[in-house]
């Protein structure tokens, strides 16, 4: 981790070009200023990221269409690699990372920061489909969102 660190340091900071899409109320939400802080942290090399805020009806819709299961899940990545630079579309489902971060016993902020981070990784090739490649990404995450103030996302386990 360390030498990654140190590599990451030599080079100029990665651009980060966001913007943000509510189909929810952003009362509560985290602020603009929040997200692209929590975004840079997990920025490994310049990029085009679009963040989207959803309701349930539409976090289940995107899900079954493009990942086949009738569900919403609290975050989608959509990656686009062969764009330069690297762009890509976040999908976060607001009600379902409320209720997990009540379920779990974390504060919002930091699960919201921890699925930022999470997608962010997605985005720049990270993935967690098979025992080793998790180990990675969820030890960059943890150290990524303890970087950031918040407890290690996987503690709780």
């Amino acid at each position: 981790m360390a030498l990654a660190a140190s590599k990451r340091a030599l080079r100029p900071p990665a651009v980060l070009n966001l913007s943000i899409q509510y189909g929810v109320a952003k009362r509560g939400l985290p602020s603009q200023q929040r997200i692209r802080f929590w975004a840079r942290a997990a920025l490994l090399a310049d990029m085009r990221v679009t963040f989207r805020l959803v309701g349930a009806r539409e976090g289940r819709m995107l899900n079954r269409d493009f990942r086949g299961q009738d569900h919403a899940t609290n975050v989608l990545t959509f990656a686009y690699p062969e764009m330069e630079p690297l762009a890509g579309d976040i999908v976060l489902c607001v009600p379902l990372i409320a209720r997990e971060a009540r379920q779990q016993r974390k504060r919002i902020d930091a699960h919201f920061a921890h699925l930022i981070v999470h997608g962010m990784l997605h985005l720049q090739g990270y993935d967690h489909e098979n025992d080793k490649d998790a180990r990675i990404m969820e030890a960059l995450e943890a150290e990524i969102v303890v970087k950031l103030g918040y407890a290690d996302p996987y503690e709780y386990r």
